[in-house]
């Protein structure tokens, strides 16, 4: 395995590699990690299906990506993962298209927004974060188990730390509403579905859980001062790996290259193989207890029995269930 580390761009992971033929499906691709990542990849030779909610912000990023990689093969889907009719709806149509899906990069999200609900009455951040991709990565399985090499890969962050989900109340009908808590509870359930995904489908697919680090993108527009100070508290808490990340809270921000380029790697990389289900940061495969700004991770992320019990509730949610 390569010295990759923070530093790391998508350029670097993607020396060498020819992706041509293979098809890459990106979640939240108007903006940010995801018009990156379906940029690196077009630009490697991929096909690119790229999902959005909003028509004019995709066309705009297909045109950005364009003007940097004129031979980019992108695809566009417009769905809105707060919506499960509207990734009902979607699904079906890819699904009559026949195509299969090397990969899945389910990178779309929401962080810390005020307390808002989806249009089926999930509170948002779980709604849309964990809900939404559960919902959208089972209705298209056929298509990705059709695929070379299959692989699902979450987006999930150091947002983790803050909390573990909550089976009991995972909506915040009876407890008081936290933003971050709220965010680690979904950044949390992103990793216990990659998890519960290798376990139901053992060597037929891989998935990872990918914190991309900070970067400043769209995804932090719910941000006030002073949720952004409780953050920076929450990390200091937990960094350690150094005494300076301690006392300054270990953010460094990342390019927008460097930040996608944990999502690239483990889309693309043979590395892996061993380590299927692994929580990744900095291009690293995660250390228990380490620096969670890096790729330190905390153990309730493993835990098998809360991963099996979140999937028959989010089966629950979504009113289907699947089976291999």
């Amino acid at each position: 395995m390569l010295d990759y580390g923070a530093n790391t761009t998508t350029g670097d992971v993607l020396q060498g590699h020819d992706l041509t033929g293979r098809h890459f499906m990106v979640t939240g691709a108007s903006s940010g990690l995801g018009e990156e990542s379906s940029r690196a990849l077009s630009n490697a030779g991929a096909t690119v299906t790229m999902l959005a909610r909003n028509t004019e912000k995709l066309d705009k990023a297909i045109e950005r990506i364009r003007s940097n990689v004129p031979s980019a093969d992108l695809r566009v889907g417009i769905v809105d993962l707060a919506d499960l009719a509207s990734i009902r709806s979607y699904a079906a149509e890819f699904l009559e298209t026949d195509a299969a899906i090397d990969v899945l990069i389910n990178n779309a999200g929401i962080m810390a927004c005020p307390f808002m609900k989806t249009a089926d009455d999930f509170e948002m951040q779980f709604g849309t974060n964990h809900i939404g991709h559960f919902l959208l990565t089972n209705l298209l399985m056929s298509a990705i188990q059709a695929g070379q090499n299959p692989r699902i890969i979450n987006l999930s962050s150091a947002g983790h730390t803050h909390s573990d989900v909550d089976l009991e109340d995972p909506n915040f009908e009876n407890t008081e509403y936290n933003a971050w808590e709220s965010y680690g509870r979904s950044k949390s359930a992103n990793i216990h579905f990659t998890r519960e995904l290798v376990r139901r489908y053992g060597n037929e697919l891989q998935s990872f859980a990918v914190h991309p680090g900070v970067i400043m993108t769209d995804l932090g527009r719910h941000l006030t001062q002073e949720l952004m100070d409780e953050m920076t508290e929450r990390v200091k808490s937990r960094a350690t790996s150094s005494e300076e990340a301690k006392e300054f809270g270990g953010l460094p921000f990342k390019t927008m290259e460097a930040g996608a380029a944990t999502q690239v790697w483990a889309a693309t990389t043979n590395d892996l193989t061993d380590n299927n289900g692994a929580y990744l940061g900095d291009c690293k495969i995660g250390i228990e207890g380490g620096n969670p700004s890096e790729n330190g991770y905390l153990p309730y992320i493993y835990n098998e029995e809360t991963a099996k019990s979140l999937w028959a509730l989010s089966e629950k949610f979504v009113q289907q269930k699947f089976s291999i």
